[in-house]
């Protein structure tokens, strides 16, 4: 029996991937979900297995960051660097933050601390020291327009 903790990070990164197919491809949401359900949450590819995602997670993940993408975007927007926009970011990075942004605006059974930190973890697949400390400090920022009690 695999714990929660780890189904749920697993359904965070396959969120993130399939947002970056998404945007890579145009798959059309429903038909995405399908393929990810059918052919990657805890299959075999090419020798590598990928975990068992918690799949109600991965869903809400997915289906709400890209139905909240236009909020969600302005949120990261709102808070890049002057003379950044959202454009300049590359495809990873903007569904890293989107799936992150998406967590914190509308999942709050989910601590801030522990979003924050599990998207810590997936730039960290992806990216160096440097990326990381980004996606942490754009989180927390959206965590305090998000969450401001927390």
């Amino acid at each position: 029996m695999m714990t929660r903790s780890i189904s749920r990070s697993a359904a965070r990164l396959s969120a993130v991937q399939a947002l970056y197919q998404q945007e890579m491809e145009g798959t059309e949401p429903a038909r995405l979900i399908h393929e990810f359900h059918h052919h990657r949450l805890g299959a075999t590819i090419e020798g590598d297995t990928y975990a068992e995602a918690e799949i109600s997670f991965f869903d809400d993940l997915v289906s709400g960051a890209l139905a909240r993408r236009e909020e969600i975007d302005a949120l990261i927007s709102e808070r890049l660097a002057e003379g950044w926009n959202l454009e300049r970011l590359d495809k990873p990075m903007k569904a890293i933050l989107r799936v992150g942004a998406y967590e914190l605006i509308a999942r709050p059974d989910v601590p801030v601390a522990s979003v924050i930190s599990e998207y810590v973890d997936v730039a960290d697949a992806f990216y160096d020291k440097r990326e990381k400390g980004f996606v942490n400090g754009l989180l927390d920022a959206i965590a305090k327009v998000a969450r401001p009690a927390a």
